[in-house]
């Protein structure tokens, strides 16, 4: 949905889930159209299955021609490219994920998610070494990287520092599981909201919902909003920017009514 500045883009992490057959999916809809209805509804959708294990090209070129016209995907990286103990020697695993078939996306390739175990601690050097074997394209395809840090020794000014120095975003959890912060480092921000709620029908309540627009459209318009945690002072406005923002985890069952609801306040 276009804004005044950047594309704001909604939506869950997956499709294939369950409860979602009681309270997302009409009844009786074939499990093979799921992803259809749902890129139909939604702007975006984190693919989780690529962390998991390696895709086949087809499978992506499926899952292009299967959404929307519009439709976003981001993608998951393979996790042995981010469970490496020395990151520096990961290049192989980079490749080899990126190299799976993401090209087949084409003009429905998003960010690719790069997530590390919470147990990994920030080493610049090592990080740095990480971040320069990212490629810049694939296919002909700009690559857009965002980097998912879980372990509080990242919420150091070096740490964004690095991550701007290679044009990487990095991912702001809504969590208290994980360290949040939402300084901007890249181009684009990308968000995991991560606390609906099963007892309140759209996950967030009405007032946390308009928040997270507000939120939304100021990124877009290429300033920071001031209630979110940071690791350093809100700098000046700068350029808009894309926005993607997933609802994830906590209460998964009610994450599409929230992705609809936020979507709904942004004038889809």
């Amino acid at each position: 949905m276009a804004q005044d500045g950047g594309a704001i883009r909604v939506g869950v992490g997956g499709w294939t889930y369950e409860p979602w057959r009681d309270n997302f999916f009409p009844a009786g809809l074939p499990h093979d159209r799921e992803l259809e209805y749902a890129s139909r509804r939604l702007t975006t959708i984190e693919i989780n299955g690529t962390y998991y294990r390696t895709q086949k090209p087809e499978s992506f070129a499926k899952w292009r021609d299967e959404t929307a016209p519009g439709f976003v995907f981001s993608v998951k990286a393979l996790r042995y490219a981010t469970n490496q103990r020395v990151l520096a020697d990961a290049g192989e695993s980079v490749r080899r994920f990126v190299d799976s078939g993401l090209a087949e996306l084409g003009d429905k390739l998003g960010p690719v998610v790069w997530q590390f175990m919470p147990t990994k601690k920030f080493d610049a050097a090592d990080f740095g070494a990480f971040l320069a074997l990212l490629p810049k394209q694939v296919g002909g395809l700009p690559l857009r990287h965002v980097v998912d840090v879980r372990h509080p020794t990242f919420r150091v000014p070096e740490y964004l520092a690095l991550a701007r120095s290679h044009r990487v975003a990095t991912v702001f959890a809504d969590t208290d599981e994980y360290p949040s912060f939402a300084d901007v480092t890249g181009d684009f921000v990308y968000a995991r909201l991560m606390r609906s709620r099963a007892e309140v029908e759209t996950g967030y309540e009405p007032a946390a919902l308009d928040g997270i627009a507000d939120c939304a459209r100021a990124w877009a318009a290429g300033s920071e909003p001031d209630p979110v945690p940071r690791i350093e002072p809100v700098s000046a406005s700068g350029a808009p920017r894309d926005v993607f923002l997933y609802f994830i985890s906590g209460a998964k069952e009610r994450a599409p009514a929230a992705a609809q609801a936020l979507i709904a306040r942004l004038g889809a």
